[in-house]
Formats: C-alpha cells, structure tokens, sequence
C-alpha cells in the first residue's frame, strides 16, 4: 500500500481563507471528495493528507484559487471542481490565465469565462481566426462561450449584427405537423440559442435586440442567396448539416465577420445514409489557414457532474439499438 504524506498550506488572510474555505468548510469538503485526500483547517493553516499525487493536486489547486480570490475574483463552488480537473489533467496550467480571461459579464452580473483549458484555447482561437470549428460532447461550453463572444463583440461595437443559426433537424423524433405559423413551427428548434441569450442580456433586453434586428436566430436554411458583412455568426448543431448545407453556410460569410461552427458528432440525427457535413468539413478544410479546429472531450463538461460520467460512459460503450441485447446489456 503507498504511503500516505502529508502537506500545509499556509495563508496571510483570515477573510480570504474563509472564502476559500467556503460555508460550512464546503469547498474543503469538495477537495476532499473528488481527490480522496483529507483536509484539516485550522485558522489559515490547512493540513492535507493523502498519496503524493492526490495531495499535490489538492494543494496545488488551493494554493492557486487562494491567489485568484486575493485579486477579486469570486470563487464559485463549480470553480472547485473545475479547478481540479485543470490541475489533475495540466499541472503546469495556470488558473488566473484561464478563470480571470473574462468573455463577457451577464445581466445579473455574472462573469463568463473559460472553465478548462480547452475551453481557454476556443476562446483564444475565436479571437485570432475568422473561422473557428468547436467540436465535443454537450455541456462543454461550445456555444455557451461562442455567444458570450458575440456579444462582447457587439458591445465593444466590433461588429453590427449577430446571426444564430441552427439546422431544423428533429432529435431522434418526429413532431409531425406542429400548430402555428412558420415561426411556431420553428422556433422550438431554436430555443436553446434563446435561453443563452436570456441569461447574458436579460429578457427584455434580448427580445429588444431581436427586434431591431440587430440579434437574428433562424433556421440555417434562411441562410441561402445571402451575404452576411460585419456580423458574428454562429452555426449551432452543425453535426446535422448535409455536405450541401455546410458548404452553403460557410460560403455567406463577408467582409469583417466572423463564424463560428459548434457540433457534437456523437450526437448526429440525419438519416443513417447522409453524411454529416461536419465531418466531411473537417477532412477538406483542415489545412486551410485562418480556419481553427477545437475540440472537447468529457473532461471540458461544466454541467452537473454526472453529464460529464454519462458522457464517458457512452464513449466507452458506444451502443447503438442494433447491438444492444436488452436480456444482456454487457
């Protein structure tokens, strides 16, 4: 059995230390649960106990959110666990590039910023390339992030426009003839694209927007014949594009704008005998320069913690309706 170390930690501030500590000892708590080790605080001193490897990623982690919480950021309980993760992965990462690299402040005051290291380079690449491609699992942020960029461009007045698309492809169901007039029937598709800006802009200030037609969502297929200048535009969803649609969609981009793609190729819905023009997107681009293929993995997911093991369960097994034995799941 290995042996067990111990190491301390030792902070000059009483106030810092508490926040560090959180309500109740609750961020400690946390440590303690995702890395196995022991942590006993006393005043601002903290004694972590545990194997090498576990006990370094625990301090290591502290030490470095001790040192964002001393230049005003705000720790939140979910930057405990995304700050483990950063420092079990890349212990040389360093947390202040990444959780200070603030996208975009919601209308509630929230500060958006990465979450992962990946999700540090999307940011990055989005800044520096014309087109940027982000690819992985749901939960990890790809359009979440994408819009806070739009946005934060708006306001800086970078850009006039802000155009969200996504294909009108049903997920894995078939809703018939829904009631309504066109926008009825399309705007459930579009949904999530509205709940992002919601809870960046605020209701009213989005619908505001929308209106004036300064934010614009649509079905990708309204985005043929056009031109689209000084505009950040998003393609949500691209794993459903046919070869057609993306070539179409990537072709309306104009002078100073920016696009970006957003995908899960896990998660494709197209008929099994159409190919997903993501994929045959990223097979004929990827040597083209200006263009930025990123890519997530279940590691980058901010939702609730088990999203990130069903994701990692599902890669693991990969089971489709064609091999799964209902009386033997193995």
């Amino acid at each position: 059995m290995a042996e067990k170390i111990n190491q301390q930690l030792d902070f000059n501030s009483n106030e810092y230390a508490r926040l560090l500590y959180g309500d109740l000892n609750s961020n400690l708590q946390a440590v303690e649960k995702v890395t196995g080790v022991t942590v006993k605080a006393r005043g601002t001193c903290l004694t972590i106990t545990g194997l090498q490897h576990e006990v370094e990623v625990a301090a290591h982690t502290l030490s470095q959110l001790y040192g964002l919480i001393e230049t005003g950021y705000p720790v939140y309980p979910a930057d405990i666990h995304h700050g483990l993760k950063i420092v079990a992965k890349t212990p040389q990462a360093s947390l202040k590039e990444i959780f200070l690299d603030q996208i975009y402040v919601t209308a509630r005051q929230k500060t958006i910023s990465p979450k992962s290291l990946n999700q540090k380079n999307y940011i990055e690449a989005i800044r520096s390339h014309d087109i940027v491609f982000g690819i992985g699992p749901a939960g990890t942020g790809k359009t979440y992030l994408a819009v806070a960029m739009a946005i934060g461009a708006y306001t800086r007045n970078q850009i006039q426009s802000i155009i969200l698309t996504r294909p009108a492809v049903e997920a894995g169901e078939r809703l018939g003839f829904l009631p309504g007039d066109l926008a009825d029937k399309i705007n459930p598709y579009l949904r999530p694209l509205h709940d992002a800006l919601n809870e960046m802009l605020g209701r009213e200030r989005a619908m505001e927007l929308v209106e004036k037609g300064i934010i614009e969502i649509a079905p990708l297929a309204f985005m043929r014949g056009r031109t689209l200048n000084n505009a950040f535009i998003i393609l949500d969803e691209a794993q459903n594009t046919t070869n057609e649609q993306m070539k179409m969609f990537l072709t309306r981009m104009g002078f100073n704008s920016q696009t970006v793609i957003t995908g899960d190729i896990t998660q494709i819905d197209l008929p099994r005998e159409q190919g997903s023009g993501l994929i045959r997107a990223t097979k004929i681009l990827k040597k083209i320069k200006g263009i930025s293929f990123n890519y997530f993995t279940h590691h980058d997911v901010v939702r609730h913690a088990l999203v990130q093991d069903i994701i990692q369960a599902y890669e693991k097994k990969q089971v489709t309706p064609d091999t799964c034995n209902p009386l033997n799941p193995t």
